[in-house]
């Protein structure tokens, strides 16, 4: 049963993955008549819509009883207000996080978007060994070395990138990185702090997930009112929501949960296989069917250094001739 949960969280991560980069791509670049949806609202509709899903996980763990979530919620969250608004910090990065991945996929090719934000792998090791205290491994320092080198190929200039007019008015490509990277360092610290949190305290995943999602709302409606508080008073909270908007806050809310189910379930080097397999398929799908990349030798090359540094990152090798105890 394991091993059937461990591949179904894993498939459903190159699902979540791979679809909620090309749908969010793709709905920033869609034109149609009307305003655009703001990607302010759409971070705090996806927050309020992860503590709902989470609310129904600690529902279904309490026995479906609405007088045990009551008790297990207040005593949690309510009567715990030091242990909750040590949530503030990471929750305030995360909707930082949030917004700048609308802002690098309004600028970038899912495809190099993809490949670039891998770079968090490098942001979460680093700040693992300063924050936890943490001892990387040869093969863990030697995947950071090939991983900044494969990023740094599939950043390289080519002529293809000065062929189409059209894909520069897209967005700056300089704008989009300068995203990608602040969204790598937020996700790196945020992540790691957040994992201290949950090392110094018993509380379940889902209810530091509901403490980060209120955060997460309170601090996402500020931004929508600093700075889209005019478009919202003129054209609604919702203005250019259509089905693609709410899958794509659907497929974000999505996102912490799936995590969570992986690192449960599932190893480094299985998590690595689908980060590596929705690599590809963001490739594929935003040259076939978005046709806003255009691959070269170099992009290639990049690609498959970043993918090989995600799977020795996750390499634990086993030490030999270790007997197994009785």
């Amino acid at each position: 049963m394991s091993a059937n949960l461990k591949y179904l969280s894993l498939g459903i991560l190159v699902f979540q993955t791979t679809s909620l980069v090309l749908t969010m791509r793709y709905s920033r670049t869609f034109k149609e008549e009307g305003p655009r949806y703001l990607s302010s609202t759409a971070v705090v509709v996806a927050e309020i819509l992860k503590i709902m899903a989470c609310i129904v996980l600690v529902y279904k763990d309490s026995q479906c009883s609405l007088r045990a979530l009551n008790r297990i919620l207040r005593d949690e969250i309510l009567n715990k207000p030091m242990e909750t608004i040590k949530l503030a910090i990471p929750s305030g990065i995360y909707t930082l996080q949030n917004n700048l991945l609308y802002v690098a996929l309004s600028n970038l090719d899912a495809a190099t978007y993809q490949v670039t934000y891998q770079l968090k792998i490098l942001t979460t090791a680093l700040f693992s060994v300063s924050m936890l205290g943490k001892k990387l491994g040869v093969y863990q320092w030697l995947s950071l070395v090939i991983l900044m080198a494969g990023v740094a190929f599939v950043q390289w200039p080519s002529d293809t990138q000065e062929l189409d007019s059209k894909a520069l008015s897209a967005g700056s490509q300089f704008v989009g990185l300068m995203a990608v990277l602040t969204a790598c360092f937020s996700s790196g610290f945020a992540g790691v702090y957040f994992e201290k949190i949950l090392k110094e305290t018993k509380q379940s995943v889902w209810i530091r997930n509901i403490q980060l999602g209120f955060f997460g709302s309170v601090f996402g409606l500020m931004g929508v009112y600093v700075y889209d508080g005019e478009l919202v008073s003129q054209n609604g909270f919702f203005q250019g929501y259509n089905r693609l908007t709410w899958a794509v806050v659907a497929l974000q809310a999505l996102g912490g949960l799936v995590i969570a189910a992986v690192i449960k379930y599932a190893d480094n080097i299985l998590k690595g296989f689908a980060t590596s397999l929705s690599i590809i398929l963001s490739t594929l799908i935003s040259y076939f069917w978005l046709q806003d990349f255009v691959p070269t030798s170099v992009f290639f090359l990049g690609a498959i250094l970043v993918i090989a540094a995600t799977f020795l990152y996750g390499y634990d090798p086993k030490p030999a001739g270790n007997p197994t105890k009785a």
